[in-house]
């Protein structure tokens, strides 16, 4: 038995595929997922049924926009991506729906020692307070009234994490630093528009895995959501968004033992689309 990380699929479907067959995905085997599945690519329909249909042999932890999928389903009024009509055209449109709402913002396993989220953890908390965070938000997903999170939840601010903060303001802080954190200040102020590679850091700016923890991170952080910095390992940390919908590739690890495997995008996506 294996598991496999693999990096924001968002709506490749056909190349997950390639990707699965590629690492010889067994019965046995299980999949991270980074989060963002849907989007962008042309697949989003049926990645969703897919990793649905894996039941416990998937584990994906919600993206910005899988959260963006849920906003519009839950009326945020906004208007779709012409890849995401096709999922409020099915059938089983609200099954899905209520299954992605369930999925948890942050997935930790003491065993094989890594944590996963979609962006990453900032330095300013603890892997404790980031599990109560990601319970906090998750448990406001579970609500009767999760829509009203959802007419609520895009927004800049605030943009720092204070202890103090409380309601609307404390989940969409919570929000916005596992799923669209990127670069960051040493006080946890976040930057919401930079995202090139680590070069185009905002003066004042760094990327969050680069500033010293205020605690020492207790597992091997895993995350997406920053396409441009694609592959990369560094000491406690792995990218996975390897771009595959911009033309890249799709990349999955072997957490076992390290071993990575990559499969080629042709991109469904322009930078700037």
């Amino acid at each position: 038995m294996a598991t496999f990380a693999i990096g924001d699929i968002q709506g490749c479907y056909a190349e997950l595929m390639q990707l699965l067959d590629q690492i010889g995905f067994g019965h046995d085997d299980r999949i991270w997922l980074t989060g963002d599945l849907v989007n962008r690519g042309p697949g989003s329909l049926e990645t969703l049924r897919f990793v649905k249909e894996l039941g416990a042999r998937a584990i994906t932890v919600l993206g910005n926009h899988d959260l963006h999928l849920l906003a519009l389903y839950h009326g945020s009024g906004r208007k779709p991506d012409p890849t995401l009509v096709p999922v409020f055209d099915a059938h089983d449109c609200d099954e899905l729906m209520h299954w992605l709402q369930s999925r948890p913002l942050l997935h930790d396993d003491k065993s094989l020692g890594y944590v996963m989220t979609h962006a990453g953890i900032p330095h300013i908390w603890s892997l404790k307070q980031a599990r109560q965070y990601a319970h906090e938000l998750e448990q406001a997903l579970q609500h009767a009234d999760a829509a009203d999170f959802f007419q609520q939840m895009y927004g800049n601010q605030p943009d720092r994490w204070r202890d103090s903060l409380t309601g609307m303001d404390r989940l969409r802080a919570i929000t916005n630093y596992f799923t669209r954190m990127r670069f960051i200040k040493a006080d946890g102020t976040l930057e919401f528009k930079a995202n090139g590679g680590l070069e185009t850091a905002p003066r004042g700016f760094a990327p969050w895995f680069e500033h010293t923890r205020t605690k020492p991170m207790k597992r091997h952080q895993l995350f997406g959501h920053w396409a441009a910095l694609g592959f990369k390992r560094l000491p406690g940390i792995t990218a996975l968004d390897s771009g595959c919908v911009w033309g890249n590739a799709l990349t999955a690890v072997r957490l076992e033992d390290g071993s990575w495997f990559s499969q080629p995008c042709p991109g469904n996506r322009k930078p700037g689309e």
